[in-house]
């Protein structure tokens, strides 16, 4: 595992429960927006963290924890994931994975191995905008993977969200049409403003960015637009 960030406490990451959080370094995406580049871009990754040391620090604190995020980067494309997830749930915690659905085949063996508890899966835009907003080449069949990902969480009876990080420049009310028809009848969806950092993708490979957070009101007005189809969709992290 490579394993580019480890945050003791959390009780964002993990709704409802006390947890820690494992960030693992590397993947498939670039988008411009996103805060973890020093996570995505090779060319910025720090020193991996030891392995056995992170899982040591879990299982101190595991009388303690309820349950361990493993977020990214992307955490699916870590060819040992399976055996430290295994030793996590072996400590009798939940495990939370991050994932932004570009392995449906490793959701679906995950669960069906009993190694994670719940998925939060990013839906980065609308069909017709998802390469150009996740810094991917477009290509006739992009799509199938992420789709399929959405199919089974949310037909397979376990617990997730989908979660949308609006951008101004990237997204409009039309592509959060298309999103909200896309995942109709989801049991949770959250949208989630753009915050700049140091870190932003965008930045850190030296482009200009026209990137901002939308207001209040205008993320106000998005949430409507989505509660037409699904209803208890909420915006998280937003002061109205």
């Amino acid at each position: 595992m490579r394993i580019g960030g480890f945050l003791q406490t959390t009780l964002l990451d993990y709704p409802g429960k006390l947890a820690c959080t494992v960030f693992t370094q590397g993947c498939n995406m670039r988008c411009p927006f996103c805060q973890n580049g020093g996570l995505v871009l090779p060319e910025h990754f720090e020193e991996p963290l030891g392995e056995e040391a992170v899982l040591e620090k879990i299982r101190k604190r595991s009388h303690v924890l309820e349950g361990v995020c493993v977020s990214g980067g992307e955490p699916t494309l870590q060819p040992d994931l399976p055996e430290f997830l295994g030793r996590i749930k072996a400590m009798g915690l939940s495990v939370k994975l991050d994932s932004n659905g570009f392995r449906p085949d490793l959701l679906k063996q995950f669960y069906q191995d009993g190694l994670i508890d719940k998925v939060a899966m990013d839906i980065k835009s609308s069909r017709a905008n998802y390469a150009k907003t996740a810094g991917l080449t477009p290509a006739a069949d992009l799509l199938r993977p992420y789709e399929e990902s959405v199919d089974f969480l949310m037909h397979s009876g376990i617990d997730y969200e989908f979660r949308t990080t609006l951008v101004k420049g990237l997204h409009t009310a039309a592509d959060l049409q298309d999103i909200a028809q896309w995942i109709a009848g989801a049991k949770a969806y959250y949208l989630q403003s753009y915050e700049t950092s140091d870190h932003v993708i965008c930045l850190l490979t030296n482009r200009a960015s026209d990137y901002a957070a939308f207001s209040a009101g205008e993320l106000e007005e998005f949430l409507q637009i989505v509660q037409a189809t699904i209803p208890n969709a909420e915006l998280r992290g937003v002061s109205l």
